[in-house]
């Protein structure tokens, strides 16, 4: 394929996944593979972009404010340590089984983002630590927050993705963090598990550094022009195109699996 016709994918998918918070690097890696590149080529390729479209993301929520800075701390710290566990012990659990168990779980996170977030008043503050961002407050329940996110960065270890289809569900649904916060906090997580990712696959000398580079630059073009529209978008609108692209993700995975 014309490496200017894979960058034109590549800015588009950086552009919808930006909206999502979800990064998409088996979206990137897919398209690489589609376009003829070797699987171990293609991902390294598919994470350098994967860092550049997420780093430009992030420095644009940043500088409007829709980075939880604090979650990003509580989230990166426990995901990080339990990715690497997952990985560390990957070979000792069934793959194919994983990812099935992943994708279904996917699935279901993306119906349950469909449906309206019920505001209740949440009396009982114990077990629960209060965040506040620029334009909202809201609490996270301990209980139930730390096992998910400690579960969610050990499977996602196992199969080797970043996890952003679960984080972003987890801080709308479970804590109450609004959709655009919630992606903006994403896509910093996935920044740092992509730079990690990046850093060993890039040991293995899979990596052409002049389709990279191209690449990238259309990734971070694709996820400027995401990162502006999701700050204008309607939030319902938003959940409406991670549902979309999460159930795609999900059905990609079962095929890989069977095919």
């Amino acid at each position: 394929m014309n490496i200017w016709i894979l960058a034109g994918i590549i800015l588009i998918i950086a552009l919808v996944m930006t909206m999502t918070g979800r990064g998409g690097g088996n979206f990137y890696v897919l398209a690489l593979v589609l376009s003829g590149i070797g699987i171990h080529e293609a991902a390294t390729t598919g994470q350098f972009v994967l860092i550049s479209s997420s780093l430009a993301a992030t420095i644009f929520f940043g500088k409007k404010k829709v980075v939880d800075w604090k979650l990003v701390l509580l989230i990166g710290s426990m995901t990080l340590i339990s990715a690497f566990l997952g990985g560390f012990f990957s070979d000792k659990f069934d793959a194919t089984l994983l990812k099935i168990i992943f994708a279904i779980f996917i699935f279901i996170a993306s119906v349950l983002m469909l449906k309206p977030v019920k505001k209740e008043p949440k009396p009982n503050k114990r077990y629960r630590i209060e965040l506040k961002s620029t334009n909202a407050t809201y609490q996270i329940n301990l209980i139930v927050f730390i096992p998910i996110v400690i579960i969610t960065g050990f499977v996602a270890g196992m199969v080797g993705i970043s996890g952003g289809s679960f984080l972003v569900p987890l801080m709308v649904l479970a804590v109450g963090v609004p959709m655009q916060i919630a992606i903006g906090t994403s896509t910093t997580l996935v920044l740092i598990t992509a730079t990690a990712g990046f850093l060993g696959h890039l040991s293995t000398g899979h990596f052409d550094v002049r389709m990279s580079v191209i690449l990238a630059v259309a990734a971070i073009i694709g996820s400027l022009f995401g990162t502006r529209l999701t700050i204008k978008a309607n939030p319902k609108i938003l959940k409406i195109i991670f549902a979309s692209t999460s159930m795609i993700a999900a059905l990609i995975m079962l095929y890989k699996v069977f095919y």
